[in-house]
């Protein structure tokens, strides 16, 4: 992956700011994310103290002005005993990272697929039921129901998008997805769109809670 100059430079500048923070602490500098509007960057470090974190916010504003995302920071401890808790975050990462600085932090690591498979399932019964409960609170308003809708869509693709990955395949579009950062929709046109979408979130947990009786 290549980097613009700009990028080069605010990438070294964040470089400097959490070496002058972390001093030797500092294993690895890494981005990903490469389609995300802000830059995202990982920092693994040796340790992590209150005092780390508040040097790292004294400097989060100026690295929101260069367009960084406020830095993951983890200790490599963590970063592996994290790989099962959230196997689709990072298996992201691991897929679509360069090493700015440091060693390799994923080196020798993988996200087992059983680890994918939970979490595909804890996303799927998370969303049925978030469905149900938003579609009560709505009592009935049809505006309350294109809320709950669009601001469910981004939630919905990431269900897709994580099934896709597990099963190498590419990620189902349908009505609800194309609904990804569009800011609202007509009362009819949410009345007609959420029957079929319950009826779909219902469908997919039933289909990936049968995994484990495979």
């Amino acid at each position: 992956m290549t980097h613009s100059s700009s990028a080069h430079g605010t990438f070294d500048t964040l470089e400097r700011d959490l070496t002058e923070i972390f001093g030797g602490r500092l294993q690895s500098l890494v981005r990903y994310g490469s389609k995300a509007a802000l830059l995202h960057t990982l920092a693994v470090v040796d340790s992590l103290t209150a005092a780390d974190l508040a040097a790292c916010a004294a400097r989060v504003a100026a690295w929101h002005d260069e367009h960084l995302a406020t830095p993951l920071v983890l200790p490599a401890t963590e970063l592996q005993q994290s790989l099962d808790v959230f196997p689709f975050e990072l298996s992201a990462i691991i897929a679509d990272h360069v090493v700015l600085s440091g060693r390799n932090p994923f080196a020798g690591l993988r996200v087992e697929p059983s680890d994918l498979r939970w979490a595909c399932e804890v996303q799927a019964r998370s969303h049925l039921l978030h469905l149900r409960e938003g579609y009560i609170e709505a009592r009935g308003r049809d505006d309350a129901l294109s809320v709950l809708i669009v601001n469910s869509a981004p939630a919905w693709a990431s269900l897709q998008e994580n099934i896709g990955r597990l099963e190498h395949k590419t990620a189902v579009t349908d009505e609800v997805t194309r609904l990804v950062g569009v800011k609202e929709i007509s009362n009819e046109e949410a009345s007609r769109i959420f029957p079929k979408y319950l009826q779909d979130a219902e469908r997919l947990t039933q289909y990936v809670d049968g995994w484990t009786a495979k």
